[in-house]
């Protein structure tokens, strides 16, 4: 049984802090993901809340089956679009100030996101998916709501134009 399992029977018993655990448990990774889609850190924290918010508001509905990260991951894209549309942005500036444990893993968060920019937009979202937050292709598909298949091709095809962006640079 995972921990996410066993927060769930918590939350059938009734167990008052087992929501708690559970926004706990991927709040973390959740804020990341959100990262990537809204540039600003105090937006992607709100973004974070209003996920757990909606997730929580509307757990009556939501029957187990093991695929929670997967439901929490596609509220939280529909959250950040929304945000996204009731707010008009500036251009992202090249260097975005991390406040995330230590000077290395920012600097690594930074050239994540412009690995990212150089693929067309709606391979985005694979690729965050796949290396940011780890998750799985099943996952992805779930997540996107595109069939296993395309998920794959769609990150092959990002994988070639990264190689070959890459490879161009270097010559």
């Amino acid at each position: 049984m995972t921990r996410e399992d066993e927060i769930f029977e918590k939350l059938k018993k009734g167990d008052p802090d087992a929501a708690g655990e559970l926004a706990r448990l991927y709040y973390d990774d959740i804020l990341r993901y959100c990262l990537f889609h809204v540039p600003d850190r105090s937006l992607a924290q709100d973004a974070v809340q209003e996920t757990f918010l909606k997730v929580f508001r509307h757990f009556g509905s939501y029957r187990h089956r093991g695929r929670f990260r997967a439901f929490l991951y596609r509220v939280a894209a529909n959250v950040c679009v929304d945000i996204c549309r009731r707010r008009t942005w500036e251009p992202v500036p090249e260097q975005v100030p991390f406040e995330e444990k230590g000077l290395q893993e920012g600097e690594d968060r930074e050239d994540f996101r412009r690995l990212v920019e150089l693929v067309p937009e709606e391979l985005r979202e694979i690729i965050i998916l796949r290396f940011s937050q780890e998750l799985k292709l099943g996952e992805i598909a779930k997540v996107t709501g595109l069939p296993m298949r395309t998920v794959q091709s769609r990150l092959r095809k990002a994988l070639r134009i990264l190689k070959t962006e890459l490879e161009g640079r270097e010559t």
